[in-house]
């Protein structure tokens, strides 16, 4: 599963680890976030992130 970077903040959402603190289980990839996901510390929506290269 591939990680995705916050276009706005850097921030990296990796589905190995999930994001515990905001409910997202690890094993969860980033496609399967749901459609309000938002950054954790920006608030930025899903549509702000990028594949890491």
């Amino acid at each position: 599963m591939k990680k995705y970077v916050c276009d706005v903040c850097g921030w990296v959402y990796d589905p190995e680890t999930g994001d515990p603190d905001n409910g997202i289980a690890a094993g969860t990839s980033f496609e399967e976030l749901p459609d309000d996901f938002t950054c954790p510390l920006c608030g930025v929506g899903k549509s702000e992130f990028s594949p890491e290269e």
